[in-house]
């Protein structure tokens, strides 16, 4: 999808409409794996942890009881930056739209 560099939007620290100038967000790395995720659980198991009768403590809460994989986006929400050209201020955009290639024109 192609998406105009340079955008005239409001800016909120100059209370009017002002040109912005738009830029994608960088990815913030790989997102880290929850201590209570199937494989954390199994990676329990085989170091004998999570395992007989009993309080288990935090492993006895049942967490992946209804374990269901759903189906994976094709896409992933393009997350923008505004930066106002009068007082540099960034603002980040509302609400993300699904584009699988942005292309800034």
């Amino acid at each position: 999808m192609k998406i105009a560099k340079t955008r005239k939007r409001y800016c909120a620290k100059c209370k009017k409409h002002t040109e912005h100038t738009v830029a994608q967000a960088k990815n913030a790395g790989r997102s880290k794996t929850h201590p209570m995720s199937r494989g954390s659980r199994k990676r329990m198991r085989l170091r004998g942890l999570d395992r007989g009768a009993g309080n288990k403590g935090r492993t006895s809460k049942g967490a992946m009881a209804s374990f269901k994989r759903y189906g994976a986006k094709t896409s992933k929400k393009v997350d923008l930056r505004f930066k106002c050209k009068v007082c540099n201020k960034t603002s980040v955009q509302a609400q993300g739209f699904r584009v699988k290639r942005p292309e800034f024109k």
